[in-house]
């Protein structure tokens, strides 16, 4: 037997997914690229949406080749992929390109990396899995909150087809680090009919952990994905959003770490509707004092509530299946992150199109996290 280094695997998923986690810094493109490409909000909001679709894409297709390729080329593979899709979109000239290489093959690829890393952890880990899930789940926003004032800045001196070559290059060698990681951890996939075992009994906690993902997720992503354009419509200054934008991202980063960690001492239910409370508030503070300050504390406790959320889900599925099966189950509840980044992000690009402010949109998402916080506390306390 290959001897196993569950921290080889946890060390894959953190240099890996930390740039793969910039797709949360998305919303300081939006201007620059609105502005040479001729695009409107509506539009920057489909590539977001589209990625969202494609890393969905990801998540559910590679648990099928499990067994079939080891975890070393599997990322091998997604991270050649993510390197041509962001090096395309640093050439693109219109919406067609920067929809194949942002939202296809740098969103596809970000799924399938995702699910891999998380599958290699799980496999190996066996004592506090919901911080370490906490943990892996919390690295795309902390990837975001790093490269956000970096992003920003490259824009500025650079622009942003530089930025996002300069993404490519990083991307390739985190590539090579978490390939050479995985194959040292020694993981081994489990077999595609291995990943659908004992899950009989299980359809009514399924659906209430994607309900309650998506709830949040829809408000959530719509902090991350237009964050800086939504403090922007509230009165901020482009300095003000770019400082709100990195210090959201942060928080959310603490919060999938916090709700992973929360399940390790509290029940999940009781987690899931603690966060959908935390993020309700965030968006009647926002309804009741509408500023660029308040905008900023209130658009990071909606976050910080899908935040809590993806840590406490990531940590539920681990008790609720079988670490075999973790991969599958993990990759068909993160549909519902797909459904969210097409449904209230979009629709609030549509509003601001036509009103230029958010306000509706807040009052939609907390909306979604009052029903959210009731259907947490149907989940099982326990092991189901």
């Amino acid at each position: 037997m290959r001897p196993q280094r569950p921290w080889a695997a946890i060390a894959a998923a953190t240099v890996l997914n930390l740039p793969l986690g910039s797709i949360y810094a998305f919303s300081v493109f939006l201007k620059p690229i609105e502005a040479e490409l001729g695009l409107n909000r509506s539009a920057m909001s489909l590539v977001f949406a589209v990625a969202s679709v494609g890393f969905t894409v990801g998540m559910l297709l590679v648990p099928y080749v499990f067994g079939r390729l080891s975890a070393g080329w599997l990322i091998a593979l997604c991270g050649a992929t993510a390197v041509a899709g962001v090096a395309l979109s640093a050439a693109a000239n219109g919406l067609g390109l920067l929809l194949a290489g942002y939202s296809v093959l740098f969103g596809i690829s970000g799924g399938a990396a995702y699910i891999v890393a998380q599958q290699s952890a799980n496999m190996l880990v066996t004592r506090n899995k919901g911080l370490v899930n906490g943990y892996i789940v919390g690295l795309y926003p902390a990837g975001a909150m790093l490269s956000a004032p970096l992003f920003g800045w490259c824009n500025a001196v650079l622009g942003y087809r530089a930025t996002l070559g300069l993404l490519a290059g990083v991307l390739l060698l985190a590539s090579v680090a978490a390939v050479a990681l995985l194959v040292h951890s020694g993981v081994v996939l489990p077999q595609p009919s291995a990943t659908g075992a004992d899950t009989k009994g299980r359809t009514a906690i399924f659906i209430r952990m994607w309900t309650l993902f998506f709830l949040a997720a829809a408000a959530g992503l719509t902090v991350l994905s237009q964050a800086a354009g939504i403090i922007a419509a509230y009165g901020g200054t482009a300095a003000w959003a770019l400082t709100a934008t990195t210090a959201i991202t942060g928080a959310v980063a603490v919060a999938r770490l916090s709700g992973g960690w929360l399940t390790d001492r509290f029940a999940v239910p009781h987690v899931c509707a603690g966060a959908h409370g935390f993020a309700l508030a965030g968006a009647v503070l926002l309804t009741i004092f509408p500023s660029p300050l308040v905008a900023a504390v209130a658009l990071a406790m909606v976050a910080m509530g899908h935040g809590f959320i993806s840590g406490a889900t990531a940590s539920g599925i681990a008790r609720y299946w079988p670490a075999a099966a973790f991969g599958r189950v993990a990759s068909q509840i993160y549909i519902g992150w797909c459904a969210a980044a097409i449904t209230l992000p979009l629709l609030a690009g549509y509003l601001y199109d036509l009103t230029h402010g958010y306000g509706t949109a807040v009052i939609i998402a907390g909306c979604g996290n009052l029903v959210g916080g009731i259907v947490s506390l149907g989940l099982p306390k326990g092991r189901a």
